[in-house]
C-alpha cells in the first residue's frame, strides 16, 4: 500500500446553468494510496458528488489532472473513459440499481457480458464473486425476491466481478436500515482488509464515514480537511 492509485492536482469543475457559472469544485487536490478505505464527506452541495463523478470518470474536469492507475484521464478519448471504467472501476449505489427481470447471477454476469468476456467464464466469475459477497445461494432470486442488504450484496458482486482496481459506493446505505447499513458497511471493510482493494465511499453520515480509515472533507467545493480515522 505504497503506490498511489488516485492522484489529482487542482481539479476543478465549472457548469454553465444559464449565464451563471457555478464552481462546483474549487481546486482540489490528494492521492489515495493502493488498498486504503478513504470515505469523502460533507453536506448537500458540498461538491462530493462532483468529485465522486470525476473520480469514476463520469464527467469531465474543467481543469485539473486526474491520474488513475498511472493514467492522465484527461488525455482519453470518451471511448477509452468507458474502457477505464469498465476496467479499472466498480461502482456501487444507493438504489442497487439491478434489473429488476433478471436473476442475482445475470445481474452479477452484466459487466462482462459488455467486455465480451464467454458465457463459461463470465458464468464462473460471477458464481465467485456471489459467494464473495455470501449469496451463492440466492444466485437464481431476481431484485424483489431479496432484502434491500441482499441486494446491496448483489450490486457489490456486480462491482466485484471485473476486478477493479478501486471501489466506488456512493452512498452506499443511504437505502438500508441502521442494522444493514452496518453489515454492508463492514464487508466493505473485510473486502478492503483481505483482498486489499482501494475502496472509495461518499457519505454525507459521520457514522459511515467512521469505517474509512481516512475521511476527506468537503465544503463549497473544497477540500477542508483530510483527516486519519
Amino acid at each position: 500500500m505504497d503506490t498511489a492509485i488516485i492522484a489529482i492536482n487542482e481539479l476543478s469543475k465549472t457548469y454553465q446553468m444559464g449565464t451563471v457559472k457555478v464552481d462546483a469544485l474549487k481546486q482540489v487536490s490528494f492521492a489515495i494510496l493502493r488498498g486504503e478505505f478513504v470515505a469523502i464527506m460533507g453536506p448537500s452541495g458540498s461538491g462530493k458528488s462532483t468529485l465522486m463523478n470525476l473520480l469514476g470518470c463520469l464527467d469531465t474536469p474543467t481543469s485539473g489532472q486526474y491520474q488513475l492507475d498511472g493514467v492522465e484521464t484527461a488525455r482519453l478519448s470518451d471511448n477509452e473513459l468507458a474502457q477505464v471504467r469498465a476496467r479499472k472501476l466498480g461502482f456501487i449505489f444507493q438504489q442497487y440499481n439491478l434489473l429488476p427481470r433478471q436473476s442475482a447471477l445475470r445481474n452479477v454476469e452484466m459487466p462482462l457480458i459488455y467486455r465480451g468476456v464467454s458465457a463459461q467464464e463470465r458464468r464462473q466469475r460471477a458464481e465467485t464473486a456471489l459467494q464473495i459477497v455470501g449469496m451463492d445461494e440466492r444466485t437464481h432470486h431476481r431484485p424483489n425476491e431479496l432484502s434491500g442488504g441482499q441486494q446491496q450484496r448483489v450490486a457489490i458482486a456486480r462491482a466485484l466481478v471485473g476486478s477493479p482496481a478501486v471501489m466506488l459506493a456512493d452512498e452506499p446505505t443511504g437505502a438500508l436500515d441502521t442494522t444493514t447499513s452496518a453489515e454492508i458497511m463492514g464487508f466493505l471493510q473485510t473486502l478492503n482488509r483481505e483482498q486489499g482493494l482501494t475502496v472509495i465511499v461518499v457519505t454525507h453520515e459521520r457514522d459511515i464515514a467512521a469505517y474509512a480509515q481516512r475521511i476527506l472533507t468537503m465544503r463549497d467545493g473544497r477540500l477542508v480537511k483530510d483527516e486519519r480515522n
